[in-house]
């Protein structure tokens, strides 16, 4: 798998997460204690940011809109969305879907993320 450089890690302290446009694919970087993970951008939910979101417990991310919480590592749901009360009944129909996840390097403090484009997923809007 062709891996493509997203940043140099010196400026990326460990705790916080960005979004990054790699192959036309937005995806969101997280520095965790333990290292680098990247997941797509868009909450399997609704779509919305997870960039916008918050870090849980070291290794979970919120999404803000329905709070849905998905694990960082391997992409997968650890609570479907319930907020505002009453999503319940949109869950009916949006069932609970794991993240994609994206393997991730450092060299030299360089990050690198495997080419997302082959994972084909949703592109973002031109």
């Amino acid at each position: 798998m062709p891996f493509k450089f997203v940043c140099d890690t010196e400026h990326f302290p460990s705790g916080i997460m960005k979004r990054f446009d790699i192959d036309e694919v937005s995806i969101v970087i997280y520095h965790l204690a333990d290292g680098f993970y990247a997941t797509q951008c868009r909450c399997a939910h609704l779509l919305s940011p997870l960039n916008k979101g918050k870090i849980l417990d070291g290794s979970k991310v919120q999404c803000r809109s329905h709070h849905a919480v998905f694990d960082i590592k391997s992409g997968k749901v650890v609570k479907w969305a319930n907020f505002p009360p009453g999503i319940q009944i949109l869950n009916f129909v949006r069932k609970e879907k794991d993240l994609k996840t994206f393997p991730t390097k450092v060299e030299d403090n360089n990050l690198y993320v495997v080419s997302v484009a082959e994972k084909k997923i949703r592109k973002k809007p031109k």
